[in-house]
């Protein structure tokens, strides 16, 4: 069996925040995203969220269609309450069609609901006048809400980490290694980043399948500056779990290198984090990551080549020494 070959010398870790009973988790731990692969259920869909957060973290185009439809669909609303009150209740009106009159009335709103105001339609009566202050309100608490949040996306320190798409297998000091890669892509300068490896793997254990995780020593786990690249590595000796792992032991297995990469970003003055996973079949045996970055014409300054992060060529390995 292929997981009698994880090294018994290995330390394990206990307190992952993942469950060790294999049946109870489905796919892979961790998203290439960095986010856990969870779905939480139990309560009710609306306390399962915190749409701060989800604001936040989602794309610009989405945050920005999410303004525009909400600022659509309020003032869609009211304009409909305005018409069922009475377009007469609105003076400076000039529409002639029912489509014309909902027309005028949404504008009413976004005029309304912003505080522009241009005057050529007001409200008249009380019960349109009291909607329209009621909106106005809204509208400010809306327009705050917006503005904390884009500032807070702005804010918001966040490490510009791209990963390589695939880890490698690959020679190392006469022997193998696990290596991956990781560049910033921003124009940020990242210091004391720091990084940590965890595999998970599925083992069976008493007739039961279980998942087991245990640390992984790296060559270098810290650097001073991280400007160019960085290959993470972690060579596969004798006190790896994943000693004399063949290529067919991969392939049978499921486990997955779970990292994790804190650092200092100095436009923040705050600490970063970010966070990526490979399964055992986003690994590639018998290959080496290519340069990513070289000098100008001139050799006056560094170039990195972001689109060559997976950049690699087959090799062979050596062979693995048996016990």
């Amino acid at each position: 069996m292929v997981f009698r070959k994880i090294n018994s010398r290995a330390k394990t870790l206990k307190d992952t925040g993942f469950s060790n009973v294999a049946n109870s988790i489905g796919g892979r731990f961790v998203n290439k995203d960095g986010l856990p692969n969870i779905r939480k259920t139990g309560i009710p869909f609306f306390e399962r969220y915190s749409w701060f957060h989800s604001m936040l973290e989602m794309s610009r185009t989405q945050f920005f269609l999410t303004i525009l439809v909400a600022f659509i669909v309020i003032n869609s609303l009211f304009a409909i309450i305005y018409y069922l009150l009475g377009v007469e209740h609105l003076a400076g009106m000039n529409a002639e069609t029912e489509l014309q009159k909902f027309g005028e009335a949404f504008f009413f709103s976004t005029q309304t609901f912003t505080t522009v105001g241009y005057g050529r339609i007001s409200p008249t009566g009380f019960l349109t006048s009291a909607i329209s202050s009621f909106q106005a309100l809204i509208g400010l608490l809306g327009f705050a809400v917006a503005t904390g949040l884009m500032y807070g996306r702005f804010s918001l320190p966040k490490a510009y980490l791209k990963f390589s798409t695939h880890a490698l297998i690959t020679p190392f000091n006469s022997a193998q290694a696990l290596m991956l890669r990781v560049a910033p892509f921003k124009n940020t300068v990242l210091t004391d980043a720091e990084c940590k490896l965890t595999l998970g793997i599925t083992m069976e254990e008493n007739g039961k399948s279980v998942n087991r995780f245990f640390p992984l020593d790296l060559e270098y786990t810290k650097v001073n500056a991280l400007t160019t690249s960085w290959t993470i590595v972690h060579p596969l000796n004798e006190s790896s779990p994943l000693y004399q792992f063949s290529q067919a032991d991969f392939e049978k297995s499921t486990g997955e290198i779970i990292v994790f990469i804190k650092a200092f970003d100095d436009k923040y003055s705050n600490t970063v984090v970010s966070r990526t996973s490979y399964t055992f079949n986003e690994l590639k045996y018998g290959y080496k990551f290519l340069p990513m970055f070289h000098s100008d014409p001139k050799e006056a300054i560094t170039i990195l080549d972001l689109s060559k992060i997976d950049a690699s060529e087959k090799v062979e390995l050596p062979e693995l020494v048996t016990a």
